[in-house]
C-alpha cells in the first residue's frame, strides 16, 4: 500500500493544476471508512457520506483540489482494499421536448369533482383514456385489486397535501437536503400550497401543462423549476392504476431537475430497507454506472420490481437504467398504440410500452397537470406492479416482468408491446 501511495502523492503534484473540486467520486472499498480515511489522509481527499450499501463498503469521497477527478478515479483504482471507484455523475431528470405548444388534453378542462378510491379527485384525472387503454380499471374490477405494497419514487418529491395523494403518501427521504422527510416538492418553491386550482391550463415547461393561476406559473415557469412537479405527476400516475399502494417519495432531484447518480444509489438501497416492493426511475442516464446497476440487482434479490422510462430521443439507443436486465424499460405509445416521436426504442431497452402523451396526473399545490414523456408511461408500469402485489404479496421482480410482458403488440423495437394491466393481472392469478 505505501508504493501505491507514493505513486498516488507524485502523480498529484504533478497534476496539481487540473483543479475541479465539484465532481466527487462513488468508491467501493473491502476496508470500509476506517480505509477511506486513512487513503484520504495520503491523498487529501476526504470522505462526504456512506451510501447506503448494506455491507458499508460504497462511499462518496471528495477528491484533492489539485487534481482532475477522473484522474483520481485511476489513482484509487491502484490502491489495496479498493474495488472500484466512478465519478458521481450529474444528472437532469427531464429531456427537453422539441414538440413546441403542447395541446391542452380535454382531461385539464374537466374538473369535475368525482370519487377515486375515497377521494374526490377531477374526473379528467380518473377517467382519462390513458387508463381505460391499460385496461387498469378492468383489471381492479376483475380480480378485486387495487394495489398493495410501497412503491418507492425516486424522482424530485411527492406533494403529500395533494387532496389525491393523502392518504397513501408515506414518509420518505430528501437525498437533495439528506433529511428525513416528507420530501415534498412543494419545499422547493417560496409560495404558498393552498389549492389553486382556479387557473387555466399553462404551459410550464416542454414536456408539461398545468393548470395554473398567473402568479404561480409565472413562478415555475422558469429553469429553477424546470423540473417541477414531475415526481408528484409520476406518484399520481401509480395512483391512478394502483390506488391502494404506498407511494414512497425519494427527492434526489431538486426542482431544477439536476441530481446526482449518488443519491440515486443511496435512494434505491433506502427504498429496500424501508421494504419498498416497486422502485420507479422515471429518468434515464447515457453512461452505464456500475454501482447503480449493483444498487438494483440487490434490490431485485429482495424482492423489488424496478422499472424506469427508456428516455425521450426519438433514437434506438440504449440508456439506463432502462437497458439493465434487472429493469424493466418503458416506451412510450400515442393512444393509437404508435411509438411517440420522441421515445427511444429497441428491443434491448424497451421491456414494454405505455401511453405517454398528454397522460393527466396530479401536480403539487393540488391541482393538476398533462405530461409528455417516457416519464409518464413508466409509472403505468409500476402501478400495474403494485396490482400484481395485490395478487401475490411474495412475486419478485422476474414473475412480476413475465406478467407485465403479456401486452399487446404494437410494432418493432417495444418490446413486448403496449401494456395491458388486465392481461398481466390474469396470467398471475391464474399461476400463482
Amino acid at each position: 500500500m505505501k508504493r501505491c501511495l507514493r505513486l498516488a502523492t507524485l502523480l498529484l503534484i504533478l497534476c496539481g493544476n487540473r483543479a475541479n473540486a465539484q465532481t466527487n467520486v462513488i468508491v467501493r472499498t473491502t476496508g470500509g471508512v476506517n480505509l477511506l480515511n486513512t487513503l484520504c489522509h495520503f491523498l487529501d481527499c476526504s470522505v462526504v457520506r456512506g451510501l447506503n450499501d448494506p455491507a458499508n463498503q460504497l462511499f462518496l469521497v471528495s477528491p484533492p483540489r489539485l487534481i482532475s477527478p477522473s484522474l483520481f478515479v485511476s489513482i484509487l483504482r491502484l490502491q489495496l482494499g479498493v474495488v472500484d471507484a466512478e465519478l458521481d455523475s450529474l444528472i437532469q431528470i427531464v429531456e427537453p421536448l422539441s414538440l413546441g405548444v403542447l395541446p391542452v388534453p380535454g382531461g385539464l378542462l374537466d374538473s369535475r369533482p368525482v370519487q377515486f378510491a375515497g377521494d374526490s379527485v377531477w374526473n379528467g384525472y380518473a377517467s382519462q383514456p390513458a387508463a381505460a387503454k391499460v385496461r387498469a380499471p378492468q383489471a381492479r374490477a376483475a380480480f378485486d385489486v387495487d394495489g398493495a405494497g410501497i412503491v418507492g419514487i425516486i424522482d424530485t418529491g411527492v406533494d403529500g397535501n395533494h387532496p389525491a395523494l393523502s392518504d397513501v403518501v408515506i414518509p420518505g427521504y430528501d437525498f437533495t437536503s439528506n433529511q428525513a422527510s416528507t420530501a415534498s416538492e412543494t419545499a422547493d418553491v417560496s409560495q404558498s400550497t393552498a389549492a389553486i386550482v382556479d387557473g387555466s391550463p399553462t404551459q410550464v415547461n416542454t414536456t408539461t401543462v398545468a393548470v395554473l393561476d398567473q402568479s404561480t406559473a409565472a413562478i415555475v415557469d422558469q429553469p429553477g423549476y424546470a423540473a417541477f412537479g414531475h415526481g408528484t405527476m409520476v406518484a399520481g400516475i401509480v395512483h391512478l392504476v394502483a390506488p391502494r399502494a404506498r407511494i414512497m417519495p425519494l427527492k434526489a432531484f431538486k426542482a431544477n431537475g439536476q441530481g446526482y447518480t449518488s443519491d440515486i444509489i443511496r435512494a434505491v438501497y433506502w427504498a429496500v430497507s424501508r421494504k419498498a416492493r416497486v422502485i420507479n426511475m422515471s429518468f434515464s442516464i447515457p453512461d452505464s454506472s456500475s454501482e447503480l446497476k449493483q444498487a438494483l440487482d440487490y434490490a431485485v434479490s429482495r424482492r423489488a420490481t424496478c422499472v424506469a422510462s427508456a428516455g425521450n430521443d426519438g433514437a434506438q439507443v440504449l440508456v439506463y437504467p432502462a437497458a439493465y436486465t434487472n429493469t424493466m424499460g418503458v416506451a412510450s405509445t400515442d393512444m393509437l398504440d404508435r411509438r411517440s416521436s420522441f421515445s427511444n426504442y429497441g428491443n434491448t431497452l424497451v421491456w414494454v410500452a405505455a401511453p405517454g402523451e398528454g397522460i393527466v396526473s396530479t401536480y403539487p399545490f393540488s391541482t393538476y397537470g398533462a405530461g409528455w414523456g417516457t416519464s409518464f408511461s413508466a409509472p403505468f408500469v409500476s402501478g400495474t406492479a403494485a396490482l400484481l402485489v395485490d395478487i401475490l404479496p411474495g412475486v419478485n421482480y422476474q414473475t412480476s416482468a413475465i406478467a407485465v410482458g403479456h401486452a399487446q403488440p404494437v410494432g418493432a423495437g417495444m418490446g413486448h408491446g403496449r401494456l395491458d394491466a388486465f392481461q398481466a393481472v390474469q396470467w398471475l392469478n391464474a399461476v400463482k
